[in-house]
């Protein structure tokens, strides 16, 4: 039986990581659309497979999985013989990979988290902009990209020279401010500019 993804009819938030996983591993699957504004989500028979009624989770054959991060590690463990080493086997890179992954949910999305709402969300529904909001939240993302700026001077990606989970897990997230008009990831520095660049063209071609 192939695998079914429950997400919005737009793939957003943790629903991206998810389906990039998807992409990354080659894994053939089947998209189940939730409506959300029907309250689909609040149904007794999706929360049933979720019981915090919320999206995306997945059902492999009948066993469910909820929480984007855990779906993810679930498909690339399973599927490990058919995509990218994305969660490397060898204890002391596995271990690197978990801590990028864990500073890109700790620290990073909280940060974005702020500016995305405001520079990028609000715009994309017509909605008035708070500017002083979106100053003090471009501030604190500016902090973090500065951690980020000095680690990505050492290597490529986040957790050494190969892309990982925890890259696809920013991959997710991190171009939507520069498609949504917001620059910060592209004129901080250079190792993040071309970190954001690596990831915008992830799919096409192998950045420099």
């Amino acid at each position: 039986m192939v695998l079914k993804f429950y997400s919005g009819s737009l793939v957003v938030g943790g629903g991206v990581i998810v389906a990039l996983t998807l992409a990354e591993m080659k894994i053939p699957f089947e998209h189940v659309v939730v409506d959300m504004d029907a309250k689909e989500h609040k149904t007794p028979e999706h929360m049933a497979k979720h019981p915090f009624g919320q999206i995306p989770l997945i059902d492999d054959d009948g066993f469910i999985v909820y929480e984007s991060r855990a779906i993810c590690r679930y498909l690339i463990e399973k599927y490990s013989n058919q995509g990218p080493d994305l969660l490397p086997k060898g204890l002391k890179e596995r271990a690197l990979v978990e801590q990028a992954a864990a500073v890109e949910y700790a620290t990073f999305h909280p940060a974005l988290l702020p500016v995305l709402r405001e520079g990028v969300i609000k715009p994309y529904h017509g909605q008035p902009v708070d500017q002083a909001v979106l100053d003090e939240a471009l501030k604190e993302l500016s902090a973090k990209l500065d951690v980020y700026e000095v680690i990505l001077g050492e290597h490529k990606f986040l957790a050494g020279d190969e892309f990982t989970f925890a890259d696809l897990c920013h991959y997710a997230s991190a171009p939507m401010l520069t498609r949504g008009g917001i620059e910060i990831m592209t004129s901080k520095g250079p190792n993040v500019t071309r970190y954001v660049f690596r990831l915008h063209w992830r799919s096409f071609l192998d950045a420099p």
